[in-house]
């Protein structure tokens, strides 16, 4: 016996059973205390959360203990209540992000499983002394929690990268808006430019989380070379199946790119759907253009089937690598030599290593998948940035120099399908008022936009002193107050903004609005009426106080009252731009003699130009001009003869135009009471919207999940978990049949039945294939999504025009092309993620309870803190996620307004401002982003602390069970344990996402619940095959309110229009004009009495069997981006020789015939590479095929010249004299000539009567036609 103390025999202290531990210890406090531990503490730490506020952080300090716990006070108030921007953090500066933590990450496993062999050892060696099996148990747990912050770390720079690169990417593409040209405007739309900023700025996003995974899988490979030289065979494989996922993913990225196509496609179609959606209603022309969205999203679903059908090949070969890597190891070491023994040790280190290359293998498919997905979005954002800019010299608008004359020489060609300025030299000097006129499609707007600089010049040079002002023909107006647009980013100036609105005729609109100047715009000025905006419009101008003015047509929209006023408060040699050099395009001849200089142009080529005297003179092209307007004015003369002497036409107008009276103008401007009321309606609507919205800040409830679920059909997805059970079950028996193995006796130096063991273990990999379960989900996937795409298309399609009246564009654009792909992409991937980490977790649970049964006292309380740990994250973490789409939509709107105002943003070099707005609001979106992407980590880094406890706790009860347990058993049980920390983080992470992104179903679904117009067709058995045979209109007692508590728009209209009936429609702007149109195609329904056609009660017929029959030609000419033919026959129901026949009869036919492609010629978006009053005559033509008894005239011939309006009224009433006609008319001269005129004030019928009673009776219309001077 020595006398040495113990203390000093290292040997003894370290292999002693007991050295200095006592059994109450080891097997009381080691093993009860942290599951005692985790019970109670939840509590306090919930108390800790209600005790503290919330603060500002900077978002790079993730793991620091204020970061934690200002994230836990964020998710503990959103627990308690819903969220608002206001509790968000405010942002701080970031520095770039480190990736080498990846690396630091992968060591920390290394470690990690080093430890786990020691362990086994420990079991293995039944004299080793038990409290060393402890130390190991907290080696894994101190390296497993080690490893969480280093992953988090990583996994939260990558994702706060993946933020700024896509605000990097949107700022890009808003800034490429403003500074393409026109011809690039005109190759791309609204839709395609959405797709870049959500879908494929997702993509690159996804990218950087996985990219890493591309050269993470080589480099653990050499984690093998740890199970010695047997391993070599193993590698093998791997680089056997790398060329052929290359190919896989090859293939795959063109069935991507054709998916993008399709997607674009649809996007530009739905798009233009929604943004005129007005005009496919009145024309009933929703049921064809769904059916072409839904055969583009049926190519493109197919598409994206076989693309998922390759990814689900990709990822069961990288899946399949795992097991045939391990078999062949195993088979290798033991048929190489009868003396290789599989113990516990060596098959779960083994397994444990090959765990690594499993998660590296698992990554693998989708990082290669997230590249090359980011290869095609890389690629298409950069086609988009490469599209041609702006030539800043093209203008040479000096704002520092602002006298000398205004010279331009300018050429183009952008425009071809309209004439443009060619051999242009002209020189307008400073202060002066200078008109330019000439025929439809002359080129007298691509002047305007060639001074501006839009067009591309191909010779001659450009010079502008001073700043600019820009009135387009078609107004653009801001999604903001009436203030806001007016001033457009100045000072407000109190004085001088009174006298704008004076001038420009707003005040009585203004002062009709509940709040006045403050009252919010909708978007593209859904609720104000056209003379409005256009008013509006000419008010921005006038306050900016430019040097240059240039005034594209702005009078076409008021009626002559309005235009005289704004032409002598205004525009005129007495108004406000008095001083201002003013070009100004126009068709109102009355104003030509006070001009200082009138250009006249003809087929692109100024024809002549100079004062109005010298151009009468020369008896040219400006007279024949003048003598045209006067044989206009000579038909509506009942009874007068005016002489066709340019000289008397001159007097005519001088005279008309002296004896305005001022004061008598300002007290007849019209009324805005319509306007008002439609105001009114949005704002209520909008207040109702924001309502809605935050009631839904909520986590997703089971009808989503359900909805979705139901959309693909219950035999599928009970295929589908069968799949992923037979599939588990299989990996189930693998284990334990290696764990027989490693249990097997050793005799005579080796182990019995290796082949067996390999046979059945080679088998029950193969049973593990995962193909037909990632098949089957993503097949679900792509039927559901499907089914969702087309019943929310046909919701929104069958809601009425109040519905799009008050909901942004950017909202809908948003459904259509962020929730469409979430529903197309993500649901399914993490749908399958949640099914495959459940069963996993099912397993590793199943396996840790047979191995050591009192597991199950860790498991419970375990379990029931996850389900806290999930409910306290997404609850919080939905209304993040609602707080990030609720920010993100105005982004949309944002791009959508800046893309049909580029011009008029660039005129008034105002891109600075705009590109601030658009950085303001993706910052807002960013601070919802942030917090998200803190609360993911949170999340992440919570529950693997609590899965590392259950890996203590497994590895603590398998040291107390020391002598009970066999090796493999242990192996088995430790193995799968190490495993729950990446499969509880994994599956809750894919069941909290899953619950963010299920929202995109109830997005959806939402619109199922908006009301619906009324049904398309109904069997209308008495309707006859030919009705309206006759075109007789009947009103009895009709009054129509746009909502039920807003007052009547038209009050107990009583009224006869007999068949055939030509009847003209006249009043103050805000009359109730147009909503009489809109009572008769039912675009708002009755609220009393009704209206009959042929005696048939149009409440009674079908929408589209009524619109069909009724053809409505509206102020705005609206063509779809296509062909010709298409937007002159959307139906396809006419054939070519009636189409040129239309063409000739609406004088296109010579125009066609010149263009490139003539039928086939692509109009752009919106038409924009046509003039408006081709693009009017274009609808004209598109009347006439389609041979409607009743044809409504909106204002139709606003945007025409007073030549072509006049050959279009011919037009109208020759080739539809059997028709019934109603003409709206804002200037009095275009309805003389008809049977009947219909007089509307406040809602009401004033008078009713032929023209020349009316004029007799001088009551209202008598007046109106005194201030047009046709009496």
């Amino acid at each position: 016996m020595s006398s040495e103390p113990r203390a000093a025999d290292r040997n003894q202290t370290w292999d002693s059973d007991a050295p200095r531990f006592t059994s109450c210890f080891q097997n009381i406090v080691l093993l009860w205390f942290p599951c005692l531990y985790l019970w109670l503490a939840f509590p306090f730490y919930l108390l800790y959360l209600q005790k503290h506020s919330r603060g500002y952080i900077r978002m790079s300090a993730i793991f620091k203990t204020k970061m934690l716990a200002l994230l836990s006070r964020l998710l503990w108030k959103g627990y308690k209540q819903p969220l608002t921007t206001e509790d968000l953090w405010s942002l701080a500066e970031e520095n770039s992000s480190e990736e080498i933590v990846a690396k630091v990450g992968a060591a920390w496993r290394k470690n990690r499983e080093a430890a786990e062999r020691f362990f086994l050892e420990f079991i293995a060696d039944p004299e080793a002394p038990r409290w060393k099996g402890y130390l190991f148990a907290a080696l894994l747990f101190s390296l497993g929690c080690l490893q969480t912050v280093f992953e988090q770390q990583y996994m939260y720079r990558c994702l706060v990268l993946g933020v700024r690169l896509r605000t990097a990417v949107s700022g890009l593409v808003y800034r490429k808006i403003l500074v393409m040209s026109s011809a690039a405007r005109q190759t791309t739309t609204t839709g395609e430019i959405v797709n870049l900023v959500s879908v494929d700025v997702q993509k690159l996003m996804d990218a950087i989380i996985y990219l890493n995974g591309t050269w993470l899988a080589p480099v653990r490979i050499l984690i093998c070379f740890l199970l010695g030289p047997s391993a070599l065979t193993a590698i093998a494989v791997f680089l056997f199946l790398l060329p052929l996922n290359f190919v896989i993913s090859k293939k795959r990225s063109h069935f991507q790119e054709a998916q993008m196509k399709y997607k674009d496609d649809r996007a530009k179609l739905t798009s233009a759907a929604l943004g005129d959606i007005k005009i496919l209603k009145l024309h009933g022309w929703e049921k064809k253009f769904m059916e072409k969205i839904l055969d583009i999203r049926s190519q493109e679903l197919q598409a994206l089937k076989k693309s998922q059908f390759l990814f689900s090949l990709s990822l069961t070969s990288f899946h399949s690598s795992t097991f045939l890597m391990t078999f062949i190891m195993f088979t290798v070491y033991t048929l190489a030599d009868a003396g290789n023994i599989l113990n516990a040790q060596k098959v779960f280190v083994s397994l444990a290593l090959v765990n690594i290359l499993d998660r590296a293998h698992s990554f693998l498919p989708f990082s290669i998948n997230a590249v090359v997905q980011a290869k095609v979005s890389m690629n298409r954002l950069a086609a988009f940035l490469a599209l041609e800019d702006l030539n800043q010299t093209t203008s040479g608008s000096d704002a520092s120099s602002r006298s000398k004359p205004n010279r331009g020489f300018p050429s183009s060609s952008n425009w071809n399908a309209s004439f443009c300025p060619c051999r242009i030299n002209l020189t307008i000097p400073h202060g002066s008022l200078c008109a330019v006129v000439g025929p439809v499609g002359a080129g007298k707007s691509s002047l305007l936009s060639a001074l501006l600089g839009e067009l591309q010049r191909m010779e001659g040079s450009l010079r502008m002193k001073g700043t600019v002002a820009f009135v387009p023909q078609k107004p653009w107006v801001q999604g903001a107050t009436m203030e806001e647009n007016i001033t457009f980013g100045q000072r407000v100036d109190r004085n001088w903004y009174k006298r704008v609105i004076d001038a420009c005729a707003l005040q009585p609109d203004l002062d009709s609005f509940l709040a006045g100047s403050q009252t919010k715009i909708g978007e593209k000025g859904v609720n104000i009426s056209g003379g409005q905006k256009q008013r509006l419009s000419l008010a921005r101008a006038v306050y900016r106080r430019a040097d240059i003015c240039l005034l594209d047509d702005p009078l076409s929209s008021v009626d002559a009252q309005v235009g005289q006023h704004i032409f002598e408060r205004a525009i005129g040699p007495n108004g406000l731009l008095k001083n201002k050099t003013r070009i100004l395009v126009t068709s109102a001849v009355q104003f030509l003699p006070q001009m200082d200089n009138i250009i006249v142009i003809v087929n692109g080529v100024i024809s002549e130009m100079g004062t109005f005297q010298e151009l009468l003179q020369r008896q040219g092209a400006f007279a024949d001009f003048l003598k045209s307007h006067s044989a206009d004015r000579a038909e509506e003369k009942e009874g007068k003869e005016v002489k066709g002497t340019i000289l008397q036409i001159i007097w005519y107008y001088l005279i008309h135009f002296s004896r305005t009276n001022s004061a008598e103008q300002h007290r007849l401007l019209p009324s805005a009471r319509s306007a008002g009321i439609l105001l009114t309606q949005y704002e209520k609507c909008q207040t109702r919207i924001c309502s809605l919205a935050l009631i839904a800040m909520r986590p997703a409830k089971a009808p989503a999940y359900l909805k979705y679920l139901r959309a693909a059909g219950g035999l599928l997805w009970a295929c589908t978990v069968l799949c992923f059970a037979w599939q588990q079950g299989a990996s189930f028996c693998r284990g334990l049949w290696l764990s027989l193995w490693a249990g097997d006796p050793v005799r005579n130096g080796t182990q019995q039945n290796t082949r067996l063991r390999l046979g059945v273990f080679f088998f029950l990999g193969l049973a593990q294939g995962k193909f037909g379960s990632v098949a089957a989900v993503f097949l679900a996937g792509v039927v559901a999504s499907r089914k969702l795409f087309r019943q929310f298309l046909w919701d929104v399609v069958r809601s009425p025009m109040a519905f799009f009246d008050v909901t942004p564009s950017g909202n809908l654009l948003n459904r259509f092309s962020k929730e469409t792909d979430s529903i197309d992409c993500i649901i399914p991937d993490k749908l399958k993620s949640l099914l495959g980490f459940l069963f996993n977790l099912l397993e590793i649970c199943t396996v840790i309870t047979m191995a050591t049964p009192l597991a199950v006292v860790a498991i419970i309380p375990l379990t029931a803190l996850y389900a806290v740990f999930q409910n306290f994250f997404v609850i919080t973490s939905c209304q993040l996620k609602r707080l990030e789409a609720a920010s993100r939509s105005p982004i949309y709107s944002h791009i959508s307004e800046t893309f049909q105002g580029t011009d008029v943003i660039r005129a008034y070099k105002d891109q600075q401002r705009f590109m601030a707005q658009n950085d303001f609001k993706v910052d807002r979106n960013q601070r919802a982003s942030f917090p998200a992407v803190v609360a993911d980590r949170w999340l992440a880094t919570n529950t693997e602390f609590l899965g590392n406890s259950l890996v203590l706790c497994a590895a603590l009860l398998a040291v107390a069970n020391k002598g009970h347990l066999s090796p493999g058993t242990v192996g088995f049980s430790v193995s799968w344990a190490l495993q729950i920390t990446g499969v509880l983080n994994w599956m809750i992470r894919s069941l909290a996402e899953l619950d963010n992104t299920i929202v995109s179903v109830e997005r959806m679904e939402d619109y199922s619940k908006t009301p619906k117009e009324a049904p398309w067709s109904l069997s209308s058995h008495f309707l006859h095959e030919n009705w309206p045979s006759e075109g007789a209109i009947v009103f009895r007692r009709y009054s129509l309110r746009y909502r039920p508590d807003l007052e009547l728009a038209l009050k107990s209209i009583n009224i006869k229009i007999n068949g055939r009936e030509k009847i003209g429609i006249a009043g103050r702007t805000g009359a109730g004009k147009s909503s009489l149109a809109a009572g008769i195609v039912r675009l708002v329904e009755a609220a009393e009495g009704e209206i009959l056609i042929d005696g048939v009660n149009i409440a009674h017929v079908g929408l589209h069997d009524l619109r069909r029959s009724i053809t409505v030609i509206p102020q705005d000419p609206v063509l779809f981006s296509g062909s010709l033919r298409m937007n002159l026959d959307p139906l396809d129901t006419s054939s070519d020789e009636e189409i040129w026949a239309a063409l000739e009869q609406t004088l296109l036919k010579n125009f066609v015939l010149d263009l490139p492609d003539q039928l086939a010629y692509e109009c752009s978006e919106g038409g924009l590479n046509l003039s408006v009053g081709q693009r009017q005559l274009i609808c004209l033509a598109r009347a006439l095929l389609q041979k409607a008894k009743i044809l409504v005239l909106d204002e139709a011939t606003a945007a025409m010249d007073l030549e072509t309006e006049l050959r279009v009224r011919s037009t109208v009433r020759t080739l539809f004299r059997e028709c019934t006609v109603l003409t709206i008319a804002h200037r009095v001269n275009t309805i003389m000539d008809h049977d009947r005129i219909l007089v509307i004030e406040s809602g009401q019928v004033a008078e009713f009567d032929t023209p020349e009673a009316l004029i007799a009776q001088k009551g209202l219309f008598y007046r109106m036609a005194e201030e047009s001077g046709l009496v």
